[in-house]
């Protein structure tokens, strides 16, 4: 469901992102007003592959996965978002339909910055730029990674990637079930469960319960560059 919304968390977001402080006073009071809050439950669809793309989004609270189906129908979710970060930024530039699903794997909210106001805050503000900038670097930084992991990583390896800095930027107690992890990982659940256990026994994670605290962070990045 689609809301205007302008309520504090959704500015409270805004007002942290660094570009929005540079902005003159007059264009910080208009892209608050202007901003959209998506809100989905578990499951659902927030924005559908094949749609116009509305803006640049990204997750005030909640988990969503990237999601492509192929030809044959079968569906593959490569990349998850936390809250906090932006998603989207290649899709807003591009003049064609979405190409992904995007998907709440929990209740989740998204802060919409309409194309039109993305549109000008390109056209007239360097800090947007350099801040687009960052967030294209990171994805492709994640796309690349995601795509070795995919072909020459091991199945410890690929939890050990979807655990590391590179999805969850400060974040070392994550609130992420076994079933998200394995979703985020590409791997079966149980399969999961299994690596988990092995770190948890090797002193690198803590597990409770709906939770994954890091305990090592040297030994999982010594696991990914082994």
């Amino acid at each position: 469901m689609l809301m205007h919304d302008a309520s504090r968390p959704a500015v409270a977001f805004l007002q942290a992102q660094p570009w929005f402080a540079a902005l003159p006073a007059a264009d910080r009071v208009r892209v608050a007003d202007g901003i959209q809050v998506l809100k989905a439950g578990r499951g659902e669809v927030l924005l559908r592959a094949g749609e116009p793309v509305g803006g640049w989004y990204a997750v005030l609270s909640g988990l969503v996965k990237i999601q492509s189906q192929n030809a044959d129908g079968r569906l593959a979710a490569f990349l998850g978002v936390p809250g906090g970060e932006w998603l989207g930024g290649g899709s807003v530039m591009k003049d064609e339909p979405r190409r992904y699903d995007v998907i709440a794997l929990r209740p989740t909210e998204l802060l919409c910055l309409p194309r039109a106001e993305f549109e000008h805050l390109r056209r007239t503000s360097l800090p947007f730029n350099h801040a687009l900038a960052d967030h294209l670097n990171l994805r492709l930084a994640q796309a690349m990674a995601i795509i070795e992991a995919g072909r020459i990583r091991s199945p410890e390896q690929r939890v050990a990637l979807a655990l590391s800095r590179m999805f969850w930027h400060g974040q070392r107690s994550l609130a992420l079930s076994q079933e998200e992890l394995a979703v985020l990982a590409g791997l079966a659940r149980q399969t999961v469960n299994g690596i988990l256990k092995g770190f948890e026994r090797q002193g690198l994670v803590t597990l409770e319960f709906g939770r994954v605290g890091i305990r090592d962070e040297a030994g999982l990045t010594a696991l990914l560059d082994g």
